[in-house]
């Protein structure tokens, strides 16, 4: 697989991220632009067409030359229809097919997963989850991502999806969550929630509530200590349904915040007397931003051909 050739797409709520990608998982060329999904996913679709020429013609490679372009998207998604249903993160993306113009652009197979599903496929090739299984991987950045990997393979249900370990219940009387439910680990600790939240202290983000409570200030403490008990309680959740070899956690906010959110994690397995806690550890995302491209890469290489 040394030498495959494909190109990674990582979209999120607020940034896409492209890359060259070669089969040994090394990242050969890369670039991020904006989202901007409320500009329409015709004005999306054009400008990651645009990215993915360039940064081809950078890597000295045409779209004919690659095993494909493997795509990683904020879900949910629908890898059979190969569409995007998301309209809380991709507002004006909703029932959006990404892979038929691209493979029509490009020329080559192009497939989509769920974001957090393709970040665990890169850290299980070449990162934090290499040699593990089950695995488990928490991704925190504008929602919660959760994906598994059982028996080398991703943990899919009905219809193909995949488990949205973010919308696990945490506390039932917690704010009301798109999901559907109340208090779920999403609308409690991810960036979005911790960013509402700082609006209401005067502050403009999460990132800064955060920096906040790491300095001593109590009232974004109290706001922190609200999202570290929803993850102790998602975990415990997690932990005791798929019995996980390892958790990874990964996303923007694990950049600066490892520490807590595992810390917190940690607590939830030393507490449990039912699964075999001594075998379960917990590790920060080897990959960083790039683990979604380096995953998705690696998804089309290994996908049969479909064109």
């Amino acid at each position: 697989m040394s030498d495959g050739r494909a190109v990674g797409i990582d979209i999120g709520g607020t940034k896409i991220a492209v890359a060259t990608v070669n089969g040994a998982g090394e990242v050969l060329r890369e670039s991020t632009i904006p989202t901007d999904s409320r500009q329409g996913f015709a004005s999306g679709l054009g400008r990651i067409t645009e990215t993915v020429t360039r940064i081809l013609a950078d890597t000295g490679w045409t779209a004919r030359e690659l095993d494909g372009v493997g795509i990683g998207c904020a879900g949910p998604v629908d890898p059979v229809r190969d569409t995007i249903h998301n309209p809380h993160t991709l507002p004006g993306w909703m029932d959006a097919d990404i892979v038929s113009p691209l493979r029509e652009a490009l020329g080559c197979p192009v497939v989509l997963e769920n974001d957090a599903d393709m970040a665990l496929l890169g850290e299980c090739r070449t990162g934090a989850g290499r040699g593990f299984d089950p695995v488990v991987m928490l991704t925190f950045g504008t929602g919660i991502g959760g994906a598994a990997v059982l028996r080398g393979a991703l943990l899919r249900g009905l219809a193909g999806e995949h488990p949205e370990l973010g919308h696990v219940p945490v506390d039932p009387a917690g704010p009301r969550c798109y999901c559907g439910t109340g208090g779920c680990f999403e609308s409690l600790a991810s960036g979005t929630a911790l960013t509402e939240a700082a609006h209401g202290l005067g502050l403009s983000d999460g990132a800064e509530l955060l920096e906040r409570a790491r300095a001593g200030d109590a009232a974004a403490q109290r706001i922190r200590g609200t999202a570290l008990v929803a993850t102790s309680a998602a975990t415990w959740t997690i932990l005791h349904t798929l019995l996980p070899e390892r958790i990874v956690l990964g996303g923007g906010m694990m950049d600066a915040h490892y520490d807590i959110f595992a810390e917190a994690v940690r607590e939830a397995i030393g507490r449990a007397t039912l699964v075999p806690v001594a075998r379960i550890s917990v590790a920060r995302a080897e990959l960083g931003g790039r683990a979604g491209v380096v995953g998705a890469a690696g998804a089309v290489m290994a996908a049969p051909r479909r064109d």
